[in-house]
């Protein structure tokens, strides 16, 4: 008689998914390693792991490696300790968003709605066989994004008098669902989380045909740049006209880039022109206005933005033409 499957262990999921065994404690694994424990433990936190206890044994070989990896980085003197921890940081914020949002994935597509101790050990199996060829396209992506990024930043600097210049002349857009709040109220939560990612998912695929970028999701609320105005305005045009109600807000000018965000005035009057556009209209700014040639342009009257003064919106629409 088989015995029943029983559910998975956190150590069972954590030997599956890593690979190797926990063996190290921090003392052996900075010391295999040749780094010292103080850099360690930073680069553990900017990585947002769990501290561990002086004699836990919660380190693998894998562990040793990166280690060593990042040693020869600072032996080579191309980057120094700053930069190594400034770059996990975002190593670590961006894999803990994908591992959740991927996790959660595969448990919505996998598990039925009361899951049995077979049905969570399934799910795990599924993700052991598919971690490999997932592996290699997550590379592949990662290469082609940084390559995306670099010839981003080529083009921002043959327009700049500065080799890296550290304020970029962009288009920036916020795109809000409309009347988020009461929909949160009347929908259960599969409903909720199926309207935001039905939204994200339309805005991303959006974004990413004019060939912009989309810099961050708040849920009810979208931020993406574009080099151009043009650009910006078919982004923002496709958008309203997608089938969900939203209210758009654009405006051209210096963005400070900084961790994958974009900061400065700019960004705040395109959020200022989101929050006091109608419902599926579309403010832009007098500079992103100026910037614009066969896109319909109406002037309306000038309003108060918190912070910011008084500001001259126009309403954009689709050429007639």
């Amino acid at each position: 008689m088989s015995r029943p499957p029983s559910r998975p262990t956190a150590e069972e999921i954590e030997r599956l998914l890593v690979g190797s065994p926990a063996r190290f404690t921090k003392e052996q694994v900075t010391a295999k390693a040749g780094v010292s424990q103080e850099l360690a433990e930073r680069i553990w936190r900017a990585l947002g792991f769990a501290q561990r206890a002086d004699g836990a044994v919660a380190f693998t070989d894998a562990d040793v490696a990166a280690l060593r990896r990042v040693r020869r980085m600072l032996d080579g003197g191309l980057l120094d300790e700053q930069t190594v921890i400034r770059m996990a940081r975002a190593l670590g914020q961006t894999t803990a968003r994908l591992a959740q949002w991927q996790a959660e994935i595969m448990i919505g597509a996998m598990l039925p709605p009361e899951p049995s101790e077979d049905d969570l050990a399934k799910v795990l199996g599924a993700a052991q066989e598919l971690m490999p060829d997932f592996e290699q396209v997550l590379v592949h992506v990662w290469r082609a994004q940084l390559a995306a990024a670099g010839t981003r930043l080529l083009a921002i600097a043959d327009g700049s008098d500065e080799l890296v210049p550290t304020r970029v002349a962009m288009a920036v857009g916020f795109a809000d669902l409309v009347s988020f709040t009461r929909r949160s109220r009347e929908l259960d939560e599969k409903e909720l989380a199926e309207l935001v990612e039905g939204f994200e998912a339309r805005a991303s695929d959006v974004v990413a045909s004019h060939g912009a970028r989309l810099v961050k999701t708040l849920g009810d609320e979208v931020l993406f740049t574009a080099p151009s105005p043009a650009q910006a305005a078919g982004i923002a045009l496709d958008l309203v006209e997608s089938g969900v109600e939203l209210r758009v807000g654009l405006a051209y000018g210096p963005v400070l880039p900084t961790m994958g965000d974009v900061f400065g005035t700019t960004v705040n009057l395109a959020a200022r022109l989101t929050a006091i556009a109608r419902p599926g209209t579309i403010l832009v700014d007098s500079a992103l206005a100026e910037g614009l040639e066969g896109f319909a342009l109406h002037k309306i009257r000038r309003r108060p933005a918190r912070g910011l003064g008084v500001v001259q919106p126009y309403l954009l629409r689709r050429s007639s033409s």
